[in-house]
């Protein structure tokens, strides 16, 4: 009875939903890191992953092989090159005081936001993304727990979270700036954008609020706190 009680929607809950890279995350570590560990062939697969020639999932498949190196030194990697954005530690704290829930969902891989989450002492935010298997062989492989084998092209199915999250959350506000914000982008009840999201947000008619960090986001998030309070 309480997994029924707890998964029934709260009125006036309200769920605010974050990329990870090039969003929390001030630069795409994910880019980074396969740019250090990798080869220069899996250009050629992100290219076709930003063409739209194939999907996520399939590019972090046909990358893992190009991978090299240790866990320690690309965790080490994340850590030093890797920071949050220098306004979101207020806008966590303002969320919290307002009893708003804060989820990072990512399309990237979780070693890196780990590491970089502890770094900068938000190790408690909860986060969904893809996994990193390092083999004890020195060979990686991947694995997607939050893969849509119905769509089948991204490996962490930012839809299927947010409509996961709405038997729980009544408001949902996301906040991205890449291609796998796109389609979540059209399933939320308000969208923060900023480069490519929030060009396809003009190019498909999805309504966005432009941002260039989550400084910009603080005044509204303080609308949404009084709307809660009066609730």
């Amino acid at each position: 009875m309480k997994d029924v009680l707890a998964m029934k929607q709260q009125p006036g809950k309200v769920l605010v939903i974050s990329d990870f890279d090039g969003t929390l995350c001030t630069v795409d570590m994910g880019n980074r890191i396969l740019n250090r560990f990798t080869c220069k062939e899996w250009r050629v697969v992100d290219d076709a992953y930003i063409r739209g020639d194939i999907g996520s999932r399939s590019a972090y498949t046909q990358i893992a092989p190009f991978m090299k190196g240790t866990q320690s030194k690309m965790q080490d990697f994340a850590r030093r090159h890797g920071g949050i954005d220098p306004y979101f530690g207020e806008f966590y704290r303002l969320c919290r005081a307002c009893g708003i829930d804060v989820q990072i969902v990512s399309d990237g891989l979780d070693f890196y936001i780990d590491a970089i989450l502890k770094k900068c002492g938000f190790a408690e935010i909860p986060f969904i993304s893809n996994k990193l298997i390092f083999g004890d062989d020195g060979s990686f492989a991947m694995d997607f727990p939050s893969y849509n084998g119905f769509c089948g092209r991204c490996g962490t199915c930012k839809r299927s979270v947010v409509e996961d999250r709405r038997k729980i959350y009544s408001r949902i506000i996301y906040i991205g700036d890449g291609h796998s914000d796109v389609c979540p982008s059209r399933h939320v009840d308000l969208v923060f954008a900023k480069d490519v999201l929030y060009q396809k947000c003009l190019e498909n008619g999805t309504a966005c609020i432009p941002f260039a960090h989550f400084g910009d986001i603080m005044a509204y998030l303080k609308g949404e706190c009084r709307r809660a309070a009066s609730l």
